[in-house]
């Protein structure tokens, strides 16, 4: 994903990139360097990332998946002082398939049982996706209910970048909505589509909807 988001910023010519940091590297030399931030690493490498990007007012971008409620919780205090754009998918089409999927379990209630089917490449290895928590969780925000209630059906099959359908089913009927990733590039466009919103925000934490609108 690295390499995909540098190749995007090197092509664009509004956009200049400052460097690439690998575990090892001066993090704060990049973070005191540049505009924005942009995180794809892994979970164990946020932590380090945020506390750089807060010491040095820069902006982040975070799209790394599969991290814990603490650190999840530390993009909030990062927020009182840098705007943050976290979201596990930074898919645009993702976006636009929450906010259809708000909508159906708003319409159709607690009638419908709701099932998230998700299938990705064998390499990944958290399960249910950050994606399918983030469709869930949207699901149980629009029917005042408990995420944990949802029921998730998770797949690891060759190098499948990412396929999520939401079932919505009642006794006679059945909706589905899905989106399907044709390549992981997307996410390195939507990344690149957040950094250049971010820079002219307030200090807040930020999603990929926000980013739309």
């Amino acid at each position: 994903m690295g390499q995909a988001i540098a190749g995007l910023v090197e092509a664009a010519e509004d956009l200049t990139l400052t460097g690439v940091w690998k575990r090892g590297d001066d993090i704060d030399a990049l973070a005191g360097s540049c505009d924005v931030l942009i995180d794809f690493s892994l979970p164990e490498a946020t932590e380090q990332i945020i506390s750089a990007a807060t010491r040095h007012k820069t902006p982040l971008v975070c799209g790394v998946s599969g991290l814990s409620d603490q650190q999840l919780t530390s993009f909030d205090g990062a927020a009182q002082s840098i705007a943050v754009v976290y979201d596990r998918n930074m898919s645009i089409g993702v976006a636009v398939l929450e906010n259809l999927v708000r909508q159906a379990a708003a319409a159709l209630g607690a009638n419908f049982a709701v099932e998230v089917h998700e299938t990705h490449h064998v390499h990944k290895v958290d399960a249910p996706s950050g994606t399918a928590l983030k469709l869930g969780e949207a699901i149980a925000a629009e029917r005042g209910t408990n995420p944990g209630d949802i029921h998730y059906e998770s797949e690891r099959r060759g190098e499948v970048p990412g396929d999520h359908t939401v079932i919505l089913a009642s006794a006679t009927e059945r909706l589905s909505l899905g989106h399907s990733v044709t390549t992981r590039r997307v996410f390195a466009e939507g990344a690149v589509k957040a950094a250049r919103w971010i820079v002219n925000q307030p200090p807040g934490r930020f999603t990929m909807h926000d980013v739309l609108e």
